[in-house]
């Protein structure tokens, strides 16, 4: 495998919209502008973020991963150690630039976010810190890989952001740590095999499944507690409760049966998108 396609597949692509998104709407909502910024933002969360948060992901899971029936294609790559360092190498420089200009074109503020989004990514795979074995930590980190890119748009366009949008960002926090949860439970045995620890083989499959199920309806409650036409918003919650339900009673024993739920998420993620995208251009402002 070529670094450059080692590189391609750890990104995976298919997700890259899961950060840029959040980056895009929120820069957009706040601002009602497309400038340089929101482009150059908007490309750095597509690839260069996705590039060093799954690339590193990939070279410090490889025990995990070896083991992994999943691993090796659209789920995430399969890096021989010969590629681990120039993995690392490759996509810290490949993020550089974008960091560098967005600092320079941005407030001390944006910079603590972005500062933030970054010490999340590095945190959840590199050791000592290693968060992705720190059962709650790891789902909380996680979902900062997703919330931050949306709160870093809102910083870096100088929005004011009231109570409706912070409720916003709260329900994408619960959706954020629910996914993990959830993506965490088919992963258990080959994580146990590796001695890697994780919510899911610390409080077992099934408690993650119920975690997960736990995060949704609160993201969903949250929504509905916003001011029209925000609750809308609470439909794109219905398609994650309906994949993960089904797995209310999986044990240790047959958790990777919840990746046919996890397969569901590519789409769903898109469906939840479009809905996010519509009430946001309906409501063209985020009010306090």
């Amino acid at each position: 495998m070529t670094t450059l396609k080692a590189l391609t597949v750890s990104s995976r692509p298919l997700s890259w919209v899961n950060t840029a998104f959040p980056f895009a709407a929120a820069y957009f909502i706040g601002t009602q502008t497309f400038d340089a910024l929101f482009f150059v933002g908007t490309l750095f969360f597509l690839i260069p973020y996705n590039v060093l948060m799954y690339g590193i992901n990939d070279v410090y899971d490889y025990e995990s991963d070896l083991r992994n029936p999943r691993k090796g294609g659209a789920e995430g790559g399969l890096l021989p150690p010969a590629l681990h360092r120039p993995m690392v190498v490759t996509s810290v420089a490949l993020a550089l630039p974008f960091v560098a200009w967005l600092v320079w074109q941005t407030s001390p503020l944006a910079w603590l976010v972005l500062a933030v989004s970054l010490f999340s990514v590095v945190a959840y795979s590199v050791p000592p810190l290693r968060f992705k074995e720190i059962p709650f930590l790891d789902s909380v980190t996680s979902s900062a890989h997703f919330v931050t890119p949306a709160v870093y748009g809102l910083a870096a366009g100088n929005a004011t952001v009231g109570m409706t949008g912070v409720t916003l960002l709260a329900a994408f926090f619960l959706w954020g740590m629910g996914s993990h949860a959830f993506g965490a439970v088919q992963d258990v045995e080959s994580d146990r095999q590796a001695g890697i620890g994780s919510i899911a083989t610390v409080i077992s499959a099934r408690g993650a499944v119920r975690f997960a199920l736990a995060n949704y309806a609160a993201a969903g409650v949250l929504l509905l507690l916003t001011p029209w036409p925000f609750p809308i918003m609470a439909l794109a919650v219905i398609p994650y409760l309906a994949a993960v339900l089904p797995f209310w009673r999986v044990s240790d024993d047959n958790a990777r049966a919840a990746h046919a739920g996890w397969r569901w998420f590519l789409a769903i993620n898109f469906l939840a998108g479009a809905i996010v995208t519509l009430v946001g251009i309906n409501a063209g402002y985020l009010p306090g």
